[in-house]
């Protein structure tokens, strides 16, 4: 299997403004050298989804062993889906894309009545996703994601890492930490993304071969590829980077405006950080098979190294 050519981190946003979106919208770039190993790191913002999407799909034509990660849900609980008779993820984001989407996302609309189910400020949680409901409301990628006595127990070097982040719900639309928004907002962009080519894990296999080569695209939770720090202080920020680059090869050969505009942004910095780690377990990617669990093939999988 070959190698990966191409990474690509991008840290999402679901802002509704053009503007707001070329400010929130990263993308951390890895391109392997000449001999397959080493790499060149940019970071860049500056695009709406549109332009990042078309931008994605271009870059997949020119080195199809490529693979994305988006900062983003790619699914709802299975029961969600089965709900509105979503056979496949992939049906489901044509129902997103068709409109449903924006009507769960609309605080209050004359015309159809609000799915109370979807919260945040002026919302509050719904009693049904409350106490022992809580976890009714997130994906069982979700739930594996968080802090528990059994990780804990089972895992205390990833416990460890990840102590103190909790994955929020995608019915989360509003306040702290919510992803909803964002991943509602790039459903039917990553149909466009599947459309135009690219596989999806962990709902399809990985296609990175070289006579036949696809992109791939994957679900990423930055807070993972981080680990536990204050990324909203930039001074925060520069104490990470400046030890990670003391120690670590991967971080040491940064250029200084890339590090720059991870020290200006923390969305930049989620970016930067995750195409690192990427890069890291780049081999694992040409190995990812698509899941034969019922539930995750509807749900979907976050990725995170090992995981495969």
């Amino acid at each position: 299997m070959s190698e990966v050519e191409r990474l690509v981190a991008v840290d999402w946003s679901g802002r509704v403004d053009a503007a707001g979106q070329r400010r929130h919208i990263w993308a951390g770039v890895w391109m392997a050298g000449a001999d397959g190993e080493g790499g060149v790191v940019t970071l860049e913002a500056g695009r709406t989804r549109e332009e990042l999407i078309a931008w994605l799909v271009e870059m997949a034509r020119e080195t199809p062993r490529m693979v994305v990660s988006l900062d983003c849900c790619f699914s709802f609980p299975a029961w969600f889906l089965a709900e509105h008779g979503c056979a496949t993820v992939f049906d489901f984001w044509r129902h997103v894309a068709a409109g449903h989407g924006e009507r769960w996302l609309a605080r209050e609309c004359g015309e159809v009545a609000r799915d109370e189910r979807f919260w945040g400020a002026p919302h509050k949680r719904p009693p049904q996703f409350c106490g022992e409901g809580q976890a009714r409301s997130m994906r069982v990628t979700d739930l594996e994601n968080k802090i528990t006595k059994t990780l804990l127990e089972i895992d205390p070097e990833r416990a460890a890492k990840v102590k103190g982040i909790t994955p929020k719900s995608p019915f989360q639309i509003g306040g702290s930490g919510s992803v909803g928004t964002g991943s509602l907002r790039a459903m039917p962009f990553l149909l466009r993304l599947w459309e135009a080519g690219f596989r999806v894990w962990p709902f399809e296999d990985a296609a990175l071969d070289a006579k036949r080569a696809q992109p791939l695209v994957i679900e990423m939770y930055t807070r993972l590829m981080t680990g536990a720090v204050k990324k909203s202080n930039p001074a925060a920020r520069k104490i990470y980077l400046n030890a990670r680059r003391k120690t670590d090869g991967l971080y040491a050969g940064l250029s200084r405006s890339v590090v720059a505009k991870a020290l200006g942004s923390e969305d930049g910095f989620d970016a930067l950080v995750s195409v690192l780690e990427m890069a890291r377990w780049r081999s694992e990617f040409a190995g990812l098979r698509a899941t034969k669990d019922e539930v995750l093939r509807l749900e979907g999988i976050t990725w995170r190294p090992g995981i495969g």
